[in-house]
């Protein structure tokens, strides 16, 4: 090999240990914000859920974070932007994961217990966003607001289209009717969990909803 190949290579080499050196701190930094991120979100919903999104401050949703006020604003233009993060963001996880659920499944059957699972995973993972939706929602401003309908309008239509498949013959707006007092049922109960084994909730949960839907027996597919 030549000398100057050596440098060559020698060169390179250098350049792609500086890149490295480079691109770690960079992503350590992205993921830091992204955490921060994450955890105001999580604050904002339980300040939200208990006291109501008027009786929260950017300097209290700093605090529960432990950032100062200030900083808040390096994440969210204002309080009606953290708003409007947790329930459009929320609305689209739904949207998205529901629509994977179905994509995976391997029939209609199979879809519908995945929705089912799906749903009460989120309701008892987060049922201070489910509090804040249900108070806060005509909070957010127009194009916010529109965006939730949006996205909730599609995720109801996966499960009443996934309904449709199993029962051909229903009128879609009984499918709908179900679909929709299934997530209020399932929506709800976090709220009131009280006595009963951790293990066993998710799978009540689930046997009710699926009894709501008309479906009680794909409980044991």
């Amino acid at each position: 090999m030549t000398q100057q190949g050596a440098a060559g290579r020698d060169a390179s080499a250098q350049g792609a240990a500086a890149r490295g050196t480079a691109a770690g701190p960079t992503t350590s930094r992205v993921r830091a914000k992204a955490d921060r991120r994450a955890a105001l979100l999580r604050e904002a919903a339980r300040l939200f859920a208990q006291r109501g999104y008027d009786g929260v401050s950017m300097e209290d949703l700093g605090a529960a974070a432990g950032v100062s006020g200030p900083a808040v604003y390096r994440h969210f233009p204002g309080k009606p932007g953290v708003l409007a993060a947790l329930l459009v963001e929320v609305s689209e996880r739904l949207r998205d994961g529901g629509a994977a659920v179905v994509a995976d499944a391997g029939g209609a059957e199979a879809a519908l217990r995945g929705l089912v699972r799906f749903h009460v995973a989120f309701a008892l993972g987060d049922p201070d966003v489910i509090r804040v939706q249900d108070r806060d929602l005509e909070s957010l401003a127009d194009d916010d607001r529109r965006a939730v309908r949006a996205a909730q309008r599609t995720y109801v239509e996966l499960w009443v289209a996934t309904l449709a498949q199993l029962s051909p013959d229903a009128d879609p707006a009984e499918l709908r009717l179900r679909a929709q007092a299934t997530f209020g049922l399932l929506n709800s109960t976090p709220h009131s969990v009280r006595g009963l084994a951790g293990t066993r909730v998710a799978p009540l949960l689930e046997e009710m909803a699926l009894a709501a839907l008309g479906h009680a027996e794909a409980s044991g597919a």
